[in-house]
């Protein structure tokens, strides 16, 4: 019988980690009775939520709880603290590359506007990759609810940090509202701007979500991507180009996108040769962070140490690290494997 290694010394690079949805439930908690914040039950009942967002009335539901929890950063100080806690939580898991997404409209109302806003989550990323030795980036992603002019706006901005700490630009929220192609400006801003194009697609709609992504954004990584799974077409073109499918395994069974975990399609994609980099969404809502997707790989999918390995792989070559940091967590993947 094989060796098992342990997932958590595996490095790795984390590239689909929401802001608000990383935050500790401890830290939550605190910030709720600093703030005096009622918090719905589903936030303290010291588990993960019960979900099931393939329907609009449960992700409503999912948005409620997620605005409720954004509702307690309030300041710079908040700011800071969840991000320096993000890193602590991915370093624990092995990860050595962050790209944590945010939209900051949400929280610019209460940190001075949108440019401070920015500025504060920016600054507070270069001192968690500081005080941490985690490598940090931002995606600034548009939310599909709002209109594309604002998501116009938001490129602009992106594309004015990529110097300081912006690489990437996605579109969240529920994709079976607003078409990808209404955002085509605003990903056309951004990419000639230097950045990736990261938008959600192929989670809550099926495999058209994914090709409407490459066709009208040409994204370059897809969030989530999943269900690509049910077009073989699709699955070879996203393996003949190489693009990443940022999968999210226990979120995809807490939204009920797929029933158990070993519905999640993994094996379909990774023998297809779709590149995958794992993530772990939302871990305040979902329960579980970065190593534990790489377990559900191994456990419910039966990926050998070789095959986690090359999934780590995937997902430092799909990340916006510089050469030689992707050189390096390369090189201490290979070590612990052979290790």
């Amino acid at each position: 019988m094989e060796h098992l290694r342990d997932l958590t010394l595996l490095p790795k690079a984390h590239l689909h980690l929401h802001f608000t949805g990383s935050m500790r439930p401890s830290t939550l908690l605190e910030l709720a009775d600093k703030y005096g914040v009622r918090l719905p039950d589903a936030l303290t009942a010291g588990e993960p939520p019960k979900l099931r967002a393939t329907d609009e009335r449960g992700w409503f539901r999912f948005q409620r709880l997620y605005d409720a929890a954004r509702s307690c950063l309030r300041e710079p100080d908040d700011i800071r603290r969840l991000v320096r806690e993000a890193a602590e939580e991915d370093v624990r898991d092995g990860s050595g590359w962050l790209e944590i997404q945010v939209d900051p409209t949400s929280y610019a109302p209460l940190l001075g506007g949108m440019i401070p806003a920015v500025e504060i989550i920016l600054d507070a990323v270069d001192s968690a990759s500081r005080e941490t030795g985690l490598g940090m980036r931002v995606l600034i992603a548009a939310n599909r609810m709002k209109h594309p002019l604002d998501a116009r706006t938001l490129a602009r901005l992106a594309v004015r940090y990529a110097d300081r700490g912006v690489v990437g630009f996605g579109l969240s929220n529920d994709e079976r509202r607003g078409m990808a192609r209404d955002f085509d400006r605003a990903f056309a801003i951004a990419r000639e701007g230097g950045l990736l194009a990261a938008p959600h697609g192929g989670e809550l709609t099926g495999p058209a979500s994914v090709r409407d992504c490459l066709d009208d954004l040409h994204a370059s990584r897809i969030g989530h991507g999943v269900r690509a799974a049910e077009d073989p077409r699709l699955l070879k073109r996203l393996a003949d180009r190489q693009i990443t499918c940022e999968v999210c395994p226990a979120s995809n069974v807490a939204l009920g996108v797929y029933e158990r975990p070993e519905d999640v399609p993994l094996r379909t994609l990774f023998d297809a040769g779709v590149p995958m980099a794992l993530g772990a969404d939302d871990p305040l809502l979902f329960g579980s962070r970065l190593a534990a997707q790489y377990e559900i790989a191994r456990r419910h999918h039966g990926f050998t140490d070789a095959e986690l390995a090359e999934l780590a792989r995937q997902s430092v070559r799909g990340s916006a690290a510089p050469a030689d940091v992707q050189e390096k967590l390369l090189g201490g993947i290979d070590h612990w494997l052979s290790g």
